[in-house]
C-alpha cells in the first residue's frame, strides 16, 4: 500500500531492528544437529526466584499498580537504587540523583534528548550497541565513532577520543562491561575518560547495564562516584533486567546531578509518564533480599563465559574479547562477510549469533555471541557444531 503521507525521513533512514532479522534465519535450519542454539540476544538464562515471581503477581493484582506513579519512579525504588549505588562505588548518591526508566534503552533516549539537539554530536565507542546508534540517528544527532580495536582488547583510547571532540560534541558514551564486545574497561581508563570529559566540558554517559557481571575478584567497576563533584560530568545508566532477570518488566535507571534529572523528567513525562508500576516495589525489596541469588548468578555467568571461551577456541575461530554476557569472535570464513557467516552458521548447524557488521563498519570479520541465555551444557554442544561447520566448508 502506498502511503499518502511522508514518514519522518530521519527515521526512514534508520536500519530496521536487527534481532528480528536474525531470528528469521532460524527457519532455514533443518534441525539435523539438534535444537537451535540461540546466542543472539542478551537474555537472562533463568527466571528470578519464586518469591520474586510471587511478589510480582501480588503487586500486579493490586489497585495501586493501575494508577499513574511519580514520573521519576516510586520513592522506594529510587532510594534503594541510590543506596546500592553509593555502597557499590563508595560515593554520595541520593534519591534526588535517580530517575527510574522503562529499561536502560529509555534511559539512553532520555539522556540523549536532554544532552543534544539535531546537528550536535555524541561520541560512541565502535563497535557500538546498535540501539544507541539508532537513537542518535533518529534524533538527527551525529553518532561519531570512537574506534575500539581487537589489538587493544576493544578498549577505547582517551587520546583518540580527545582528537574527535569539537564544538558540536555534547557527550561521550562508554559501555562497560561492553555490549557487543564484552570488554571490561579498567577503573584507570574510566577515570581518564572522566577527566577528559570534565576538561572539555561535555558529559560522560556511562552505560553499566552489565555491572553486576564483572570478572571474579573485581568487586567495584570504578570509583568515579567517590569524587564529590561526580555530578558535574558523569551520567550513569543501569538496567534491572539482567541482574534481576526481569527484562519483560522494563525497568532501568539513570543516576545524574539533580539539575540534569529535572531535564530528563520532561522527556520521561512525554514518553511514558512513569515506568510500569508493578515491578518497582518488588525490585526495591529484591535489591537486598535476593543478593545471594544474584551473587550465584554472577558465578554461573563466569562459568558460562569460560565454557564459551573454550568452545570458540576451535580451529579457525578466535575470541578477541569476552565478558559479562558477550564474546566477540573472529569467524573462519575468509573473504566472506559477517552476515554471510552468521546466516550460514545458523542455517547449516543451528547456532545463531549476530554479525559484527551490525555493530558498525569494520567488523565484518567478527560475530557477537551472547552466551548468558543458555546453560553451560548447551554451550558445550556448540563445539561439535563448529566442527561440523568447518567440515562443510561453508
Amino acid at each position: 500500500m502506498t502511503l499518502l503521507y511522508r514518514p519522518n525521513p530521519a527515521l526512514a533512514a534508520v536500519s530496521a531492528p536487527p534481532i528480528p532479522v536474525a531470528q528469521g534465519w532460524k527457519a532455514r535450519y533443518a534441525g539435523a544437529l539438534g535444537p537451535m542454539i540461540d546466542l543472539s540476544q542478551a537474555v537472562p538464562g533463568a527466571p528470578p526466584p519464586q518469591e520474586v515471581l510471587d511478589r510480582l503477581a501480588a503487586t500486579a493484582g493490586a489497585a495501586e499498580a493501575t494508577r499513574y506513579g511519580p514520573i521519576l519512579g516510586d520513592a522506594l525504588l529510587r532510594q534503594a537504587h541510590a543506596a546500592e549505588t553509593a555502597q557499590l562505588y563508595g560515593g554520595a548518591v541520593s534519591a534526588a540523583n535517580v530517575a527510574i526508566t522503562a529499561g536502560c534503552n529509555q534511559a539512553f533516549v532520555a539522556a540523549a534528548m536532554a544532552l543534544a539537539q539535531a546537528g550536535d554530536a555524541i561520541l560512541l565507542p565502535a563497535p557500538w550497541y546498535f540501539n544507541h546508534k539508532m537513537t542518535l540517528d533518529m534524533l538527527g544527532i551525529e553518532a561519531r565513532a570512537l574506534p575500539c580495536r581487537a589489538a587493544n582488547g576493544f578498549a577505547p583510547d582517551p587520546a583518540e577520543a580527545a582528537a574527535l571532540i569539537d564544538g558540536r560534541t555534547r557527550a561521550l558514551v562508554l559501555i562497560s562491561p561492553n555490549n557487543p564486545t564484552g570488554a571490561v574497561y579498567p577503573p584507570t581508563l574510566l577515570a581518564a575518560f572522566r577527566d577528559l570529559c570534565r576538561d572539555r566540558r561535555i558529559a560522560l554517559v556511562l552505560d553499566e547495564t552489565y555491572r553486576d557481571f564483572l570478572p571474579g575478584g573485581q568487586a567495584r567497576a570504578h570509583d568515579l562516584f567517590a569524587d564529590p563533584d561526580w555530578g558535574d560530568t558523569l551520567i550513569q545508566l543501569y538496567s534491572f533486567s539482567k541482574a534481576h532477570a526481569l527484562p519483560g518488566h522494563r525497568l532501568g535507571a539513570m543516576v545524574a546531578a539533580p539539575a540534569f534529572i529535572a531535564e530528563v523528567e520532561k522527556v520521561l513525562d512525554c514518553a511514558q509518564i512513569c515506568a510500569a508500576r508493578a515491578a518497582q516495589p518488588v525490585v526495591a525489596w529484591a535489591i537486598s533480599a535476593i543478593a545471594d541469588w544474584r551473587a550465584a548468578q554472577r558465578r554461573e555467568l563466569a562459568h558460562r563465559a569460560q565454557v564459551c571461551r573454550d568452545v570458540f577456541a576451535a580451529p579457525g575461530w578466535r575470541v578477541d574479547s569476552l565478558g559479562a554476557y558477550f564474546a566477540f569472535v573472529a569467524h573462519p570464513l575468509a573473504g566472506r562477510s559477517a552476515v554471510e557467516a552468521a546466516e550460514a552458521l545458523c542455517a547449516e548447524v543451528g547456532v545463531l549469533g549476530l554479525p559484527g557488521a551490525w555493530f558498525g563498519p569494520g567488523n565484518d570479520t567478527h560475530l557477537r555471541i551472547a552466551f548468558a541465555n543458555v546453560g553451560a551444557e548447551t554451550l558445550s554442544a556448540v563445539g561439535p557444531r563448529l566442527a561440523a561447520f568447518a567440515k562443510g566448508k561453508f
